[in-house]
């Protein structure tokens, strides 16, 4: 990467350094041009103060070009109608006659605006010349200036060398700055290289420099947040690989309980040891029983395993939750009797659009753990009300409550607090696992509070709309309770 930065930098570098030093050539010679133009203009000025028309301009130029004007210079004293007056090539021996100059392009911008310029081969002289014409301060004449001319490359030999080494001081200088700056770059980023080949080795603690590049720190911070939400992840699939082992485990346990139950019994039955009708009456119960407790712990199995994949066949319709309490509490009423707890309800005129099948298994749930795990005398309360475009779902009970080191793993799957007392009742240990998965189901949330010996209070809330990613799942609609 560095290789390639340098030479992109150098190419770029020698490209700009190409075109400014050709804008520079020509601009450095205009400005020489210009300044010449000057010179001989100022030079004009001093010719022209040294004159006296009234004597003879020839002889006059004579002494001038013998002691001050070099051989390559001219000097040309021209009349306003274009007639030549004198001229310096006459002096120096040339032989040559002068046509009328009135129509030269220098003598014409002098006589517009006082001064004129112009560059052009010379016939008489046969060589390309730079004319510069100024009017005198005697009325009626104009001075000319001539100096040999090569056009904008014949400074080159003059500024060329200046420009030259300028240029090779300036690229070497910008080398080396590129090189310096090449090194900021690619050591940062093969350091953060090295930082990363660490996921190679499952090393996930990143150590990352602050570097003075804001983008380098960019790439840095963004590696470090990947880091950890790879760690993460891989913590959440290490944690679920854990659970789904309990789970296996604890479902194999909970389903051979049963299982072995009934096989005792079967056997007993099928050898002959069960003589009386009554005792055969007895385990013919007990094998109904258990299989009744494998058939509700498969279909709470199923249901998690539905509600965990977002492949549960979800009907919706629009619940009246007043009618939906009511035959909750009449399903109930005999449990209730049994463990001598009173049923209380209050609920508003409330109707969701969501899932009959789904609230009355919530609500089922919660209401019967608040049965069971209570004692004779207690209470259930059940409240339901709209409030926030919530459905808010109360549900109290005055029971055992839930030890605070137990509060957090109520929801886990198979977890009973009191595990003895929980299988004599006939639970399965999924109920508040599914009531969780419910919740989270319809965006919901779920708050308990309770204390051992007083009750527990579970606090529901569900949004009245369904959001856009329910709306989109695949599922049947009916009419409700």
């Amino acid at each position: 990467m560095k290789k390639a930065i340098l030479v992109r930098v150098i190419a770029i570098l020698a490209a700009a350094l190409l075109i400014s030093s050709v804008i520079s050539y020509y601009f450095v010679a205009h400005e020489l041009l210009v300044n010449n133009r000057n010179s001989m203009t100022k030079m004009i000025r001093i010719v022209d103060y040294g004159l006296d028309y009234s004597k003879n301009l020839e002889e006059q130029l004579q002494q001038m070009y013998d002691k001050a004007l070099g051989k390559e210079v001219r000097i040309t004293i021209i009349r306003e109608d274009g007639e030549v007056v004198a001229d310096t090539e006459i002096l120096s021996g040339t032989e040559i006659g002068f046509e009328n100059h009135l129509g030269r392009k220098e003598i014409k911008m002098a006589l517009e605006t006082g001064n004129g310029y112009a560059t052009r081969y010379s016939d008489t002289l046969h060589k390309d010349m730079l004319y510069v014409a100024s009017m005198s301060g005697e009325e009626g004449y104009i001075i000319r200036l001539a100096i040999p001319y090569h056009g904008v490359h014949g400074y080159l030999q003059e500024i060329l060398p200046i420009m030259l080494l300028a240029t090779l001081i300036a690229f070497a200088i910008s080398i080396f700055v590129t090189y310096r700056f090449a090194n900021s770059v690619t050591r940062p980023l093969k350091e953060i290289s090295d930082e990363l080949k660490k996921v190679n080795r499952n090393e996930l603690d990143f150590e990352f420099k602050q570097y003075k590049y804001d983008e380098l720190n960019v790439i840095s911070q963004s590696s470090m947040k990947l880091s950890e939400e790879v760690r993460e992840h891989i913590d959440r699939l290490e944690f679920q690989k854990k659970i789904k082992q309990e789970f296996f485990s604890n479902a194999s346990h909970e389903l051979k309980t049963p299982i072995t139950s009934v096989k005792g019994y079967a056997e007993l039955i099928d050898q002959g040891f069960v003589k009386d009708q009554e005792t055969r009456l007895d385990f013919m119960k007990r094998i109904i029983k258990e299989t009744d407790n494998m058939t509700n712990l498969i279909n709470d199995i199923l249901m998690i395993s539905q509600l965990e994949t977002n492949e549960a066949e979800v009907t919706y319709s629009m619940v009246r939750m007043p009618v939906l309490l009511e035959e909750i509490f009449e399903s109930v009423e005999p449990i209730a009797k049994d463990y001598q707890v009173s049923l209380h309800k209050e609920c508003g005129q409330v109707t969701i659009e969501a899932s009959t099948k789904q609230l009355r298994e919530l609500l089922v749930n919660l209401i019967t753990n608040g049965i069971k795990y209570n004692h004779p005398g207690g209470n259930v309360w059940v409240h339901i009300c709209e409030k926030n475009e919530q459905l808010m779902i109360e549900i109290k009970d005055d029971g055992t409550g839930i030890a605070p080191k137990d509060k957090e793993r109520i929801f886990e799957r198979f977890f009973r607090v009191d595990k003895g007392r929980s299988k004599k009742m006939g639970g399965t240990g999924l109920g508040l696992s599914i009531v969780k998965h419910i919740i989270e189901f319809y965006k919901g949330s779920i708050e308990v509070e309770s204390e051992l010996g007083k009750g527990s209070v579970f606090k529901i809330s569900i949004p009245m709309k369904r959001d856009a990613e329910q709306l989109s799942k695949n599922v049947g609609y009916a009419t409700g309770s």
